[in-house]
């Protein structure tokens, strides 16, 4: 994928579906033909398993550009399979967590392997209640992982860290080029902090403004909207989604 206006769908908005032939049949009826897979609908333990639902999505027409979010702590013979599901997926990139308690090992482990199978990491940022979700951590983070590794904006949980240093159109700019993944989502919060999924460009973020930066920044990454509410009939928001996308192309 290239460009923040062609997008696909997180996988994790039909998990409440457990068969790939629905999903991907789902992913074309909201009017998208990329998926980012979670584990609930692929076992990465499994590469020559995975391959079977890599076939499913493509012969519904759903290409796989990236799997995740995966979290890394230095199993190396089990990570090694997750880039074999990618691989075999013709996908580019993985999204990923990393934790306090192993990241030292753990990232020089994942840049030895995106070397060897030719892939990017996109650090999702989850949030401030997550290891990785504020912008020290992953200033500390991207500068121990080099260029293999960058940032997967999850502009909701960007969001979250709180309106002075979650700004996602700041994130943005500031990333740059590091930026190799974005998960469209936007949510509204309550007065006691806690947060809501609603429709992308409904909520609290500047969705022209994020596209634009992330335009002039020349990202090339992979994109996909995200929607977690409505886990029983996801499709009318997940279409509503795509319509706010496809209108700033208007």
């Amino acid at each position: 994928m290239a460009g923040p206006l062609e997008f696909g769908v997180q996988s994790y908005c039909f998990r409440h579906f457990k068969d790939n032939a629905d999903v991907a049949a789902k992913v074309r009826e909201i009017g998208v033909d990329s998926i980012e897979v979670c584990g609930i609908h692929g076992d990465f333990s499994d590469p020559a398993g995975f391959e079977k639902e890599v076939k499913t999505y493509a012969d519904a027409g759903v290409s796989i550009v990236s799997l995740g979010v995966q979290t890394f702590t230095n199993q190396e013979a089990e990570e090694r399979k997750w880039f074999e599901c990618a691989k075999a997926a013709g996908a580019k990139h993985l999204s990923a967590h990393f934790q306090v308690a192993t990241f030292n090992e753990a990232v020089p482990t994942v840049v030895k392997l995106c070397d060897e199978f030719d892939m990017r990491i996109g650090i999702h940022c989850h949030g401030g209640y997550m290891f990785g979700g504020s912008q020290d951590v992953l200033d500390h983070l991207l500068h121990l992982g080099g260029p293999r590794i960058g940032l997967c904006i999850d502009t909701a949980w960007c969001m979250q860290t709180g309106p002075g240093p979650g700004n996602p159109v700041e994130w943005a700019k500031k990333y740059g080029d590091r930026v190799y993944g974005v998960h469209y989502k936007d949510f509204l919060f309550d007065k006691n902090a806690q947060w809501n999924d609603v429709v992308v460009g409904t909520g609290n973020l500047d969705l022209p403004a994020f596209v634009k930066e992330l335009q002039n920044s020349g990202f090339d990454g992979y994109a996909v909207i995200e929607y977690e509410a409505d886990v029983e009939n996801p499709v009318p928001a997940l279409t509503e989604c795509v319509k706010k996308m496809r209108a700033l192309t208007a």
